[in-house]
């Protein structure tokens, strides 16, 4: 284990059903040949043997030779760089036999029988297995030690805890797993002989990653492959590493030699994720009734630089993954139009006032409005946009917020800022050619003040445009924008606001509204609070400001999902934009996200509603409680130290 990562393999193997030596050299050879950062490796069920041996599992010729298979095992696992291997094997045990996971480095470690025998359909197996015994009991292993035998047991390398279990007990109603997990196992092994059917495999990775996400633990799955007889069934050589619900790495199936699965399990994050989910140790304490006996696996040699990372770390959290973007976008703003609709019908209102400026923000909170509309059957016409043109509105902007509101059939208004706001720096004695933050909040205050009051005259509430990301980094005006009757957006960080409108654009909207969309995609994010450039673009751009959204996001998503600490974060952004920003650069906008994200709680604090998308939030009641002067210096001294 290096940094809080712990590296996992399934290894899948050629096999002969009933040639152990040949089985033997064959899981040696994968181990002799793996990476000296591996620290667990998992081979199938029976794996020594092969699993279609059939009657010949009660032959003392074949079980004679188990012994000498794990005695060369352990030889094999036995340097200090060495991982834990857990391999199949049928092992007698008083007057039984039973199907086994045998954990061997150095020696045999601890022997733990498979709990459910399945004897239905392609399974016979209680012609030849019995199952788990109820109790513990000990093992003479082959150099006359005795070992744990027994399902309530958990081995320990470097403060990682692994239970094991076989094939079949993965598919009961309460898997021996869910007991070790709560046990406290963060790494569950399950050695399987699973033949493949028709729809099957899918069937399969959606179990695994159910257990587990079920059991906040990472699941390490090798079944059986190339080798098996087909006299009636075919095994593929599945393999799988999944963690809290997530799949990280699987192999490719129906491969003729050797396949190996690796992946870098976050140990921290699961414990993270246990310790803020009060239920599971409340469910553990009152499941957990008998004492699981934990082995020690020995010390193991550290590397001595820090390993690539064997896991993709995504440079985008809050945005779907592609193959389910349509479905997860469409989810998304099926929430924020619940919210939105569900208030609407309580207050009795029929009007909402929403400024639109030609930027992202506003264009999402308009198209959610008009689908709420439309889901009350309420005239579009209700929906009142306005726009305010300031100091810094470029005619882009202007004319794709008019577009918008055109093509989507709301009612527009358009009011200028400027008389309104000269004369309140005449009133308060501001200079207009200073453009410093009394220059830019007042103009956002102005809009503000604007479309509360034609909130009243209509009846109507104002709906908030601010996001996510906005609020985490205080990228709002106090009483600015900052405040509203309802806050849309208030669960959708930026990058995902960019990829809803998007999604609009291309499965939604008509063309007349595509092409306005996707030039508001295109459009550099600003506020538009001082005056364009010369050629009338826009001058001031927000991420030239505060950094990378990007970024940002990234740096929030593990803030407030996972707890995790900035030199955490910082190692997971070298990755996950590996080819996009240098170290430097990584650094300087974490220290300031950090630096923002404590200063502005006090804005977080008095956030008005606003609906709870996914799994990080930052209202004070829907997710998120921090003192508003809550001290950031034992993060900015990390932040010093990257």
């Amino acid at each position: 284990m290096f940094d809080g990562y712990f590296r996992v393999a399934a290894a899948v193997p050629p096999v002969q059903p009933a040639d152990v030596a040949a089985n033997t050299e064959a899981i040696v050879s994968m181990i002799e040949n793996l990476d000296h950062d591996i620290d667990l490796v998992v081979f199938p069920e029976l794996c020594v043997t092969g699993y279609t041996c059939g009657d010949l599992f009660h032959n003392l010729t074949l079980l004679d030779t188990v012994g000498d298979a794990l005695s060369r095992i352990c030889e094999a696992t036995a340097a200090p760089h060495s991982p834990v291997a857990v391999v199949g094997a049928p092992i007698r045990c008083g007057d039984a036999i039973y199907n086994c996971a045998v954990a061997v480095r150095g020696r045999v470690l601890a022997v733990v029988p498979k709990t459910y025998i399945p004897n239905y359909n392609e399974f016979y197996e209680k012609r030849w297995w019995a199952p788990a015994p109820g109790k513990m009991t000990e093992w003479t292993a082959p150099d006359g030690s005795t070992v744990p035998f027994g399902t309530h047991v958990l081995l320990e390398l470097s403060g990682v805890r692994i239970g094991m279990e076989i094939c079949e007990d993965m598919w009961t109603p309460i898997p021996p797993s869910t007991f070790a997990a709560m046990a406290g196992a963060h790494v569950i092994v399950n050695l399987s002989a699973s033949d493949d059917l028709v729809g099957k495999y899918t069937y399969l990775r959606n179990l695994v990653m159910r257990q587990s996400a079920s059991c906040i633990c990472a699941y390490v799955y090798s079944s059986a492959g190339y080798g098996e007889s087909s006299t009636d069934l075919v095994f593929d050589g599945k393999a799988f590493v999944a963690e809290n619900g997530t799949m990280l790495s699987t192999n490719r199936r129906w491969q003729r030699g050797p396949q190996l699965t690796v992946a870098d399990i976050d140990i921290e994050m699961l414990r993270r994720g246990r310790m803020h989910v009060g239920s599971f140790a409340d469910c553990s304490r009152q499941n957990v009734k008998e004492p699981y006996l934990i082995v020690d696996c020995g010390a193991k040699s550290l590397p001595q630089n820090a390993p690539d990372l064997l896991r993709h770390v995504n440079p985008l959290p809050f945005v779907p993954e592609t193959e389910c973007m349509s479905q997860r976008c469409e989810e998304i703003v099926g929430i924020q139009v619940a919210g939105l609709c569900r208030r609407l019908e309580f207050t009795h209102c029929r009007s909402l006032v929403i400024g639109i400026s030609g930027g992202l923000d506003s264009t999402l909170a308009l198209l959610i409005a008009v689908r709420a509309f439309d889901s009350l059957n309420l005239d579009r016409k209700g929906i009142c946009g306005v726009t305010m043109p300031g100091f810094g509105t470029t005619g882009r902007t202007h004319d794709n917020a008019v577009a918008l509101m055109d093509a989507l059939g709301v009612t527009t208004r358009e009011i200028s800022i400027i008389p309104a706001v000269n004369q309140h720096f005449a009133d308060i004695g501001h200079d207009p050619s200073v453009h410093d933050v009394t220059y830019e909040n007042s103009q956002a205050r102005e809009r503000t003040q604007i479309l509360m009051d034609i909130a009243n005259q209509l009846g109507g509430m104002v709906l908030g445009t601010g996001d996510l990301s906005e609020l985490a980094l205080g990228w709002a005006t106090y009483n600015g924008d900052h405040m509203s009757m309802y806050g849309v957006n208030a669960g959708v960080p930026k990058t995902l606001v960019c990829h809803l409108t998007r999604y609009f654009a291309e499965e939604v909207v008509d063309q007349m509204c595509r092409e306005t969309l996707l030039d508001i995609i295109d459009t550099p994010i600003s506020p538009e609070l001082i005056p364009a450039a010369d050629d009338g673009t826009i001058r001031q751009k927000t991420e030239d400001l505060v950094g990378p959204y990007e970024l940002h996001d990234f740096f929030l998503y593990y803030t407030l999902r996972y707890g995790f600490t900035p030199r955490r974060i910082f190692r997971l952004a070298l990755v996950a934009f590996e080819n996009a920003y240098d170290r430097e650069v990584i650094k300087h906008w974490i220290t300031v996200f950090f630096r923002r994200f404590f200063a502005q709680q006090f804005k977080r604090s008095c956030l008005p509603d606003g609906p709870k998308v996914g799994s990080v939030c930052l209202s004070p009641r829907g997710d998120w409680r921090m003192p508003s002067d809550a001290s950031s210096a034992l993060w900015l001294r990390q932040c010093e130290e990257l």
